[in-house]
């Protein structure tokens, strides 16, 4: 689609926004100003719209323009670090659903998908859909077997429309960044690369199919949360095949109660569930808003959560889960001074950052929250708070980080609805602590070790040469690292440490292969006790550089 025929397209987004009297954000568009001269002629708004907040005026015009920008608000509600907090409020309340296509389009879209007459596949198939939204519909089936289960099938047309439509946002991002004086905050060309790689990983069912299925083994035999299972046979990119499972959606609290579920133990397994899924498995439940959550109602003094819906699931690369487990310690000991640290250690912050304003700035958001009853305190308000603050010190954020923030944002305020008493960091703080031991204690080291041990083994006939080589174009000077600007000192620095480390690196892991093949292979000109003896002082002295060098890089 070209510029010229989205304008059409473009010029009803702005009479739309100018109905629902969102003028600000007309004037910022370029495209959009010649609007301001109808406006006059335009009818006086409805009542409801004339009286309605700003944010729930936005709710009402992205709902009108359609399924994909409801999506765009869904998405734009996580970025709570750049809209106004009545704006995310209102944006949280959009819902993603949509009138459902006929039964025999459905019909068509799965037979087509799957190679075979619904028939074939399935005993039984209800045409009316259980659910619908913008990208899909879910009907319920039975198969051959007996086994009921349901069926999420794609919409026909969706791959057009979502193309069309995130081209439209990328226009209107564009004139958005150029003209609108709060750009360089909003950072609108991120906001839609990140509507576009959500939609665009929820248009593939196999990914959704294979996100659930490694869910549930993540939880497989635990009694906190319950993931349906996958029928592959019945799967691929268009149509997804799972168990079905019935319960209680969680924010139905008069179900709940009369079901006899005990909401204070189902409050504080969701807090555990997200730290585990957080730290412990590095995968966790993206959307976990109350549509997609359900309680198990056969189990009312143990309950256990259901998780519905895959589409978007998170995870964070090593580093930044190490540095976020470690900020969230460091929070709960009330140690300001360490969470600045790790902030600049991690990279998270300009590495000139004065730690004294940054601890400064830290303690002016933590101090009010944590002279309150822990009841009264809200992790999650916290964190957005510290990303606020951030933000001001030139904070780089990367998009997990911000899926992160959402999570934690949904879980706690269903963990409130449940039990609006609920202490979040006293539940909190001992199962990331137990985690934490887990993940970085002596068994989980020993582990790692044994995981990489072949690698190293592959390697190691060649790290003798290759020190002697480093060590050849060290001396004669051809190690060389010029840098320019002064503002790569920083990076100079490390990559000298980086350097040094290399070296102790390498030396060790010959000193430790050295002693490898003496312990192991026999003695030839040496008494076998004195060869062994050698090679055992070699391998603890290889260990201990080893390990040297590993602390001076960190």
């Amino acid at each position: 689609m070209t510029p010229l025929r989205q304008i059409p397209r473009l010029m009803r987004i702005g009479a739309v926004l100018v109905r629902y009297r969102l003028d600000d954000l007309v004037d910022a568009a370029h495209l959009y100003r010649p609007l301001k001269l109808v406006r006059a002629l335009l009818p006086r708004p409805r009542g409801d719209i004339a009286h309605a907040t700003r944010g729930a005026r936005l709710v009402m015009a992205l709902t009108e323009l359609g399924p994909i920008f409801v999506k765009f608000g869904q998405i734009l509600s996580t970025r709570r670090d750049l809209l106004p907090p009545d704006v995310a409020d209102e944006l949280t309340t959009l819902q993603d659903r949509v009138a459902p296509f006929p039964e025999a389009i459905a019909r068509a879209a799965i037979e087509k998908a799957l190679g075979a007459p619904i028939s074939a596949r399935f005993a039984s198939f209800d045409g009316t859909p259980l659910a619908s939204a913008s990208i899909a519909q879910v009907h319920a089936a039975t198969l051959p077997a007996g086994r009921e289960v349901v069926v999420k099938v794609l919409r026909p047309d969706i791959e057009e429309r979502v193309t069309a439509d995130i081209a439209l946002l990328h226009a209107i991002a564009s004139s958005v960044e150029r003209f609108h004086p709060n750009a360089d905050k909003i950072r609108p060309r991120e906001v839609v690369v990140e509507v576009e790689t959500t939609l665009t990983n929820e248009l593939d069912l196999m990914r959704e199919g294979a996100n659930a299925s490694l869910l549930r083994r993540n939880f497989l035999a635990s009694d906190d949360l319950y993931v349906p299972e996958v029928i592959w046979s019945h799967t691929n990119a268009r149509v997804l095949t799972l168990e079905r499972v019935r319960g209680i959606p969680v924010d139905d609290l008069a179900a709940l109660d009369a079901a006899g579920i005990d909401r204070v133990a189902l409050a504080e397994k969701g807090v555990r569930l997200f730290y585990t899924q957080v730290f412990r498995d590095n995968f966790f439940h993206a959307d976990a808003h109350a549509g997609n959550i359900w309680v198990d109602p056969t189990r009312p003094s143990d309950p256990r959560f259901i998780a519905l819906d895959f589409g978007i699931m998170g995870t964070l690369p090593d580093e930044d889960q190490y540095w976020l487990a470690e900020n969230f310690i460091a929070m709960f000991n009330l140690d300001y001074r360490r969470v600045a640290e790790l902030h600049v250690r991690a990279g998270w912050m300009p590495a000139d950052t004065r730690l004294d304003e940054l601890e400064a700035a830290v303690r002016t958001v933590c101090e009010p929250y944590f002279t309150r009853p822990l009841s009264e305190i809200s992790l999650a308000e916290v964190v957005v708070k510290l990303f606020r603050m951030a933000r001001r010190h030139e904070l780089t954020l990367q998009p997990q980080l911000i899926l992160l923030q959402k999570t934690l944002l949904n879980i706690e305020g269903v963990g409130r609805l449940l039990h609006p008493r609920i202490d979040i960091w006293a539940t909190a703080k001992p199962v990331l602590e137990k985690i934490w031991r887990q993940r970085h204690g002596p068994r989980a080291t020993l582990k790692a070790i044994r995981r990489r041990l072949p690698e190293w083994l592959a390697a190691a006939p060649d790290m003798p040469q290759l020190v002697h080589e480093y060590l050849v174009q060290a001396t004669r000077g051809k190690l060389e690292l010029r840098i320019a600007s002064d503002d790569l000192k920083t990076l100079e620095r490390r990559a000298a440490r980086g350097q040094r480390a290399a070296v102790w690196l390498s030396l060790a892991v010959s000193l430790t292969v050295a002693a490898l093949l003496t312990l192991l292979l026999p003695a030839v000109d040496a008494p076998r006790g004195g060869v062994r003896m050698i090679g055992a002082i070699a391998f603890f002295i290889g260990a201990a550089v080893a390990l040297g060098a590993a602390l001076r890089k960190s």
